[in-house]
């Protein structure tokens, strides 16, 4: 099986840089989808060839499930939004109202939350929470070359590893098309950029990585930790986002107003080149995205000694941060 999961990487690999080829000569010769003369065709490049790749080697696997259907068409509907805001900027209540319509098609293939206990409209307003919440945490993070694009390859690596560690060839293969498709796309991405994802390719794979989170069964009912672990691998985006409504909050500003406070734009003003700040938050992303896998295969106790003592490091890095660059 190992030989085909490679093969399936593979694929969409070359699949991936062939379309971007493609669209960025079609972008260049009708000037469209252009940023200060580079293409913003990457997010268009791996939407097409997922959806593409995803019923072709599912139906030869013999893994088209309803809710795998539903993710690839509900992440098409944003990835058409995402084209649309590209070529002329939609407003954020329209992108907002996109994000939702896209979600309630995934709520209609059945891909929530089921957390037990709560009931299920509390399920039903958790899995908005989730879904718009890392969609628009991805598309926070497409601010310097190629960070968007690594976080999401760790993330897509870590779902894979967890669907093969517990036998679920499906979502591991949509895991394992979404990782080579990605790789793919880093080979343009990376800094300096040649294509850029565009909008439609930071909203596209934030909805999709977060929907991926919910079709993956993580672990019995009686290792509750496990729960968190979608928490984890996504935990970067997260993390970044958080860092940027607390710091805006410090400062009075509105939580969602434009400014530098990101993280890996303080990165730079320290003085970091490009590259090594990518190397950094790419570093923790792979840090939590670890965890994430351990936290799915370890006890309860682990489990918990492991989230305090990333909340902790996350806290003191939240607060190292800002001290340094306001002290810079």
């Amino acid at each position: 099986m190992v030989r085909n999961y490679v093969s399936v990487a593979l694929v969409s690999f070359l699949s991936v840089i062939s379309a971007t080829l493609l669209f960025k000569k079609l972008a260049c010769r009708h000037k469209v989808m252009m940023l200060k003369d580079i293409p913003l065709v990457g997010g268009l490049s791996l939407g097409v060839i997922f959806s593409l790749l995803c019923p072709v080697f599912l139906w030869f696997y013999g893994g088209l499930s309803r809710e795998i259907f539903g993710t690839v068409f509900a992440s098409l509907i944003m990835l058409i939004f995402g084209v649309i805001d590209d070529l002329r900027e939609l407003s954020v209540l329209v992108k907002f109202a996109a994000q939702i319509i896209a979600t309630c098609f995934l709520i209609a293939f059945n891909i929530r939350t089921h957390i037990v206990g709560i009931g299920e409209i509390p399920n039903l307003i958790v899995t908005f929470i989730w879904v718009i919440g890392i969609t628009n945490a991805l598309n926070h993070l497409d601010i310097i070359d190629a960070l968007a694009t690594g976080v999401a390859s760790i993330a897509a690596l870590a779902f894979f590893i967890i669907a093969v560690l517990n036998n679920d060839i499906p979502t591991a293969i949509v895991a394992c098309i979404l990782f080579g498709g990605l790789c793919g796309f880093l080979s343009f991405n990376f800094p300096p950029a040649k294509i850029y994802m565009g909008n439609s390719g930071s909203h596209f794979l934030g909805f999709l990585l977060a929907s991926i989170a919910l079709i993956i069964s993580y672990a019995p009912l009686e290792r509750k930790a496990a729960l968190l672990s979608p928490l984890f691998i996504l935990g970067f985006p997260l993390f970044d986002t958080a860092f940027l409504v607390i710091v805006r909050i410090i400062k009075k500003s509105l939580p969602f107003k434009k400014s530098n406070d990101h993280l890996a734009l303080r990165f730079l003003a320290l003085g970091y080149s490009k590259k090594k700040a990518l190397v950094v938050m790419l570093s923790i992303s792979f840090y939590f995205s670890f965890c994430g896998v351990c936290i799915s295969q370890l006890s309860n106790l682990w489990g918990a000694g492991i989230t305090a003592l990333s909340i902790l490091g996350s806290l003191a890095l939240i607060f190292k941060m800002y001290r340094l660059n306001n002290n810079a």
